[in-house]
């Protein structure tokens, strides 16, 4: 079991709505996406949730389990000036595929579901979509997840956006050497 993760870098794994996520391609060849993290504290590990339609981000984290999450945008999060938060870690993407009634991990489902409340919530033009039959019909499948969940190897924060500063280290109980 890893320390607690100290409340400055925990308000930014809870506040923030995306972070940077990065892959390994076959090459080695690193790859990013815009993503919607969510901390599952209990756990101490971040779960991102994909649509079926884009499974890219699954298949690398089964070849190579080494990511990344960059947490450097804090738009709509409600924190002024919060740290930037990079964590390095190992990934594993089941081949569970997740639907709107699947609550085999009750976690997860409350994460989820819980995830679209917020866009709901926050981007309310969304529930256009939700609201027509034919549009659920053509879209299901955006709706069906795989899920990444990333175990924290190493973490590092910036207080603030400059990121010229040298960054703090959060001292994990056991770091990889292959996660550089």
């Amino acid at each position: 079991m890893s320390p607690p993760i100290p409340p400055l870098i925990e308000k930014t794994l809870r506040h923030f709505w995306t972070c940077e996520f990065t892959t390994l391609a076959k090459d080695g060849t690193p790859i990013t996406w815009p993503v919607y993290p969510m901390y599952l504290a209990r756990r101490g590990q971040i779960l991102i949730a994909s649509p079926i339609g884009y499974p890219q981000k699954a298949l690398h984290v089964r070849r190579n389990p080494r990511v990344s999450l960059l947490y450097s945008e804090p738009t709509g999060s409600g924190l002024t000036s919060p740290a930037r938060v990079l964590i390095q870690g190992l990934a594993e993407a089941p081949d569970t595929i997740h639907t709107s009634s699947d609550a085999s991990d009750p976690e997860i489902f409350a994460e989820v579901l819980g995830q679209i409340k917020r866009v709901m919530k926050y981007q309310p033009n969304t529930t256009i979509y939700l609201a027509n039959p034919f549009t659920q019909w053509l879209m299901d499948w955006y709706f069906m997840r795989l899920t990444i969940l990333v175990t924290p190897i190493r973490i590092r924060w910036w207080e603030g956006e400059d990121f010229s500063l040298r960054p703090h280290d959060w001292p994990l109980k056991q770091e990889a050497e292959h996660v550089g």
